[in-house]
C-alpha cells in the first residue's frame, strides 16, 4: 500500500525513531537534571536516549535488510522491531515504560496505519504501559501518556493522522505542565516529571514524522532551581533510605511465570515494571537484595543481560583503605571454615537444608573489603546464587571472579594455590585450574529406601558419591571409603585429600592413609577435620 505524507507507515516510523533519537539527545542533560521520582539519580534523560537508540537499530537494521530489495519494508515489519529493540535495549524505570508504551502502538499500527489506528494505539500503549507497573503513581510519565491518548480519542473522526498526532502532543504536554501538582516530590523541586517531558519529546518528534515540521513551542516547562536542595523526601527515595540497588534483566518465560514472577518480587522493594510478552521480558526493580531479584528471575525463566546498579554507597561509614585481593568461600563445617580463615579467606557457613541466599554471599564480599575477590561457592546448587552475587558486588565496584567449585575439596585444592602476589587473572586462571583437576565424593547416609545410579538403596546403607552421583553403596563407612577411594585413584591421582565429620574417629583416617598407601605408594594423604555440621566423610583427588 503505498504510503502518504499523513500516513503512520514504515517509512514515517523510521523518521519518528530517528527525530525522538536526535531529540531526546538534545533534551537529555534537562531531562537529567529534573529528575528527582522515583530516585533522585539524574539518569532518566541517558536511559530515554539509550532505549530509543535500541529502537533506531532495530528499525535501521529492517531497512537495511530491504536496501538490495525491490520493496520496502512492511510497516509492520518496522513498528514491531521498534518494539523489539526498545524491549531488549530499555533502561531505568522510565525507559522500561517507553518500551512498553512503544510495544503497545506498535501492536495496533501492525493491523493499520491510519488516524484511527494511531487513535487507538496510542491508548493501547497507555493501557499496556499502566498494566506494567505494580503501583502506579498519578504525576507521572503514565499520567502523561493517558492524557496523550484521552486528547487523541477527542479528535474529530475525519480528522487526518497529522491532527491526532498533534492533539496527543498536546493533551500530554498540558498533563506534564500539571504533574508538579500531582506529586508533591516534583511540587517541592520545582520541575515536571522527568518521564513524562521525555515522552512530550517522543510525541513532539511523532508530530515532525507525520507533518513534516516540528510542533510549535509552547509556553516554558518549569526546570529546577539551581539553589534548591532535593527535598527530603527526594532523598528518602534514593541510596540513603530507599532500595539500594536497581535490577533490570531480559527473562525468557511464560505469561504464567511472569504473574507470580511480579508477586514474587514485589514484596522486595519498588518501582517494579515487567515489560514485554510472547514469551520475552524486560524487568525493572529497586531492591534492596539484588540477588534475590535475579533468583526471581532464574526461577521463573531465563533471565539474561543482567544489570544491576547501585545508587550509592552509605556515606557514614568511616573509610578504610581495601585491600587488593581476597577470597571468600562457602564451607559445610566449622573445621573447614576455621581452617580457610587460617587461610586468609572470608567465610559463608553452609548449614544443612540452608543453603547461603545471595545476601549473605554479597555481605561476605563486602566483608573481605577487597578491590578484587574470588569467589568459591562450593555446590553446584549455589551457581545461580553465587553468580547473582557477584554481579551485586560488582555494581558496587568490586572486580568478582566467580570459580564454579562444586565441592569443599575443590575450594580447598584452589585456596591452596592462591597466590596475591600475581595478577588478578593468573591467580584466577591458577586456582581455576587447582579446583578442575580435583575430583570429589562424600560419603552420606540414606534416610529412605530410594533407586539410585548404583541401584536401590535401603534406609541406613552408606552411599560414597562421586562427582555427585550415587556410586557405591554400602553397609558401613569404612568399606563404602576404601571402594570409593579405589575407584577415584583407578584414574590417577597425586593427592588425596579427607575431611571427617564431627562424629567419625580419627581411626578411619589412619586406616584410610594406610589403605592409600598400600594401593598407591606415590600418593599423598592430607586429613582436615569437618566439625560439627559437616558430611561423614569428604574425598578429594587431584
Amino acid at each position: 500500500m503505498p504510503q502518504t505524507a499523513d500516513d503512520m507507515g514504515a517509512v514515517a516510523v523510521r523518521a519518528w525513531c530517528s527525530l525522538a533519537l536526535e531529540a531526546l539527545g538534545r533534551e537529555r542533560a534537562a531531562i537529567d537534571a529534573i529528575n528527582v521520582y522515583p530516585v533522585a539519580d539524574g539518569d532518566t534523560g541517558t536511559n530515554l536516549y539509550l532505549t530509543v537508540e535500541s529502537a533506531n537499530q532495530a528499525v535501521e537494521a529492517v531497512f537495511a535488510a530491504h536496501e538490495t530489495g525491490t520493496t520496502a519494508p512492511l510497516t509492520a515489519d518496522a513498528v514491531r522491531a521498534m518494539a523489539h529493540g526498545a524491549l531488549i535495549g530499555a533502561r531505568g524505570n522510565s525507559g522500561t515504560i517507553l518500551a512498553q508504551l512503544l510495544r503497545g502502538t506498535a501492536q495496533v499500527l501492525a493491523v493499520g496505519h491510519d488516524a484511527d489506528h494511531l487513535r487507538r494505539a496510542l491508548a493501547t500503549a497507555a493501557d499496556a504501559a499502566r498494566q506494567a507497573v505494580a503501583h502506579p503513581v498519578e504525576g507521572t510519565v503514565l499520567t502523561v501518556a493517558a492524557a496523550a491518548a484521552a486528547a487523541a480519542a477527542r479528535t474529530a473522526a475525519d480528522a487526518t493522522t497529522a491532527e491526532v498526532a498533534q492533539a496527543a502532543y498536546e493533551g500530554a504536554r498540558t498533563a506534564l505542565a500539571a504533574t508538579p501538582g500531582q506529586l508533591a516530590v516534583l511540587g517541592r523541586a520545582g520541575v515536571v516529571d522527568a518521564g513524562g517531558r521525555g515522552l512530550v519529546t517522543v510525541l513532539g518528534a511523532l508530530v515532525e514524522a507525520v507533518c513534516g515540521r516540528a510542533p510549535a513551542a509552547g509556553p516554558a516547562l518549569p526546570a529546577p532551581a539551581p539553589a534548591l536542595p532535593v527535598p527530603d523526601d527526594c532523598a528518602a527515595t534514593g541510596p540513603a533510605d530507599g532500595p539500594a540497588f536497581e535490577v533490570i534483566y531480559l527473562l525468557e518465560a511464560t505469561d504464567e511465570a511472569v504473574d507470580r514472577l511480579r508477586a514474587r518480587l514485589d514484596p522486595l522493594g519498588d518501582s517494579l515494571v515487567v515489560v514485554g510478552g510472547d514469551g520475552l521480558w524486560n524487568v525493572h526493580v529497586h531492591v534492596d537484595d539484588a540477588g534475590a531479584a535475579v533468583e526471581a528471575g532464574v526461577e521463573a525463566g531465563r533471565p539474561y543481560r543482567i544489570r544491576i546498579t547501585h545508587f550509592g554507597a552509605d556515606r557514614a561509614q568511616p573509610h578504610v583503605e581495601p585491600v587488593q585481593r581476597a577470597v571468600v568461600v562457602v564451607v559445610p563445617g566449622d573445621g573447614l571454615r576455621g581452617l580457610c580463615k587460617e587461610a586468609g579467606a572470608t567465610t559463608v557457613l553452609a548449614r544443612p537444608g540452608e543453603p547461603p541466599a545471595s545476601g549473605e554471599l554479597v555481605d561476605a564480599i563486602r566483608r573481605a573489603h577487597a578491590r578484587e575477590v574470588v569467589l568459591l561457592p562450593n555446590d553446584a546448587e549455589l551457581r545461580h546464587t553465587a553468580a547473582a552475587a557477584a554481579e551485586q558486588a560488582r555494581a558496587e565496584g568490586v572486580r568478582v571472579a566467580l570459580i564454579p567449585t562444586r565441592a569443599a575439596v575443590q575450594g580447598l585444592a584452589a585456596l591452596a594455590v592462591h597466590e596475591p602476589g600475581r595478577s588478578f587473572d593468573e591467580d584466577v586462571v591458577a586456582m581455576t585450574a587447582a579446583a578442575g583437576a580435583t575430583r570429589y565424593a562424600e560419603l552420606a547416609v540414606a534416610e529412605r529406601q530410594s533407586w539410585t545410579m548404583a541401584g536401590i538403596c535401603q534406609a541406613g546403607d552408606v552411599l560414597g558419591l562421586i562427582d555427585g552421583d550415587v556410586a557405591v553403596i554400602g553397609g558401613d563407612v569404612p568399606h563404602t571409603a576404601r571402594t570409593v577411594l579405589d575407584r577415584m585413584l583407578a584414574a590417577g591421582g597425586e593427592l588425596v585429600t579427607l575431611v571427617l565429620g564431627e562424629d567419625v574417629p580419627d581411626s578411619l583416617a589412619d586406616e584410610l592413609e594406610e589403605h592409600v598407601r598400600e594401593g598407591h605408594l606415590a600418593v599423598d594423604t592430607v586429613v582436615y577435620r569437618g566439625g560439627p555440621r559437616s558430611a561423614p566423610l569428604l574425598i578429594g583427588v587431584e
